[in-house]
């Protein structure tokens, strides 16, 4: 009897264990999952300098239309203000590489200008096209500061295709794909603006 008892208790001390486990990680899972948006939404924001913005861009995404570019197609768009005024647009763009899609985060001022461009996906050739998934990368850095019309049309290529830009090394196709993807951002953008921005700059 004594045993049995015994057994009975500890039964019913494990079921009071997982049911109590079971309600705190229930409890928890909204926490966890906004712990895990604001950490995503770090990784994604690093285009953008930390004091430059006060609302949550991922949060609000924008409706884009014409998203079928020249050499990309736009995912979907962010707007970061600051005090309600819009300080950058955040495009994500997806452009074709040499072994697969490669998906950017574009980030561009009010202005028109390039902020930063973050590589938020690819599947390029390692130690060669893989280097634009590097963080942060010194290749993509260099775009910072252009806008669609600086350089002039012909100087948005690589330097082998009588533009400005070098490529990554041993990766041309990689380099040429974002380098398109870049200019047809900055060239939406200026095209979208006061729908992008949602007021006159």
């Amino acid at each position: 009897m004594n045993r049995t008892n015994g057994l009975v208790i500890l039964a019913l001390m494990t079921a009071l264990g997982i049911g109590v486990t079971w309600l705190v990680q229930r409890s928890n899972a909204p926490h966890i999952a906004a712990e895990q948006r604001l950490l995503e939404s770090r990784k994604w924001l690093d285009v953008l300098p930390v004091d430059a913005y006060d609302n949550l861009p991922l949060e609000q995404p924008l409706a884009l239309t014409d998203i079928h570019l020249s050499h990309s197609l736009l995912l979907g768009g962010y707007r970061a203000t600051k005090s309600g005024q819009p300080v950058a647009v955040l495009l994500r763009s997806q452009t074709q590489g040499y072994a697969g899609n490669i998906e950017l985060l574009i980030a561009i001022d009010a202005d028109g200008r390039l902020l930063g461009v973050k590589t938020l996906e690819q599947n390029e050739t390692p130690s060669l096209g893989g280097h634009i998934g590097d963080w942060p990368n010194r290749w993509l850095q260099r775009f910072s500061g252009q806008s669609s019309s600086q350089p002039t049309e012909a100087g948005w290529a690589l330097k082998k295709d009588q533009g400005q830009f070098d490529q990554i090394a041993g990766a041309t196709i990689t380099s040429r794909a974002a380098i398109n993807a870049i200019h047809d951002a900055l060239r939406y953008f200026d095209e979208h603006r006061m729908s992008l921005l949602g007021s006159a700059p």
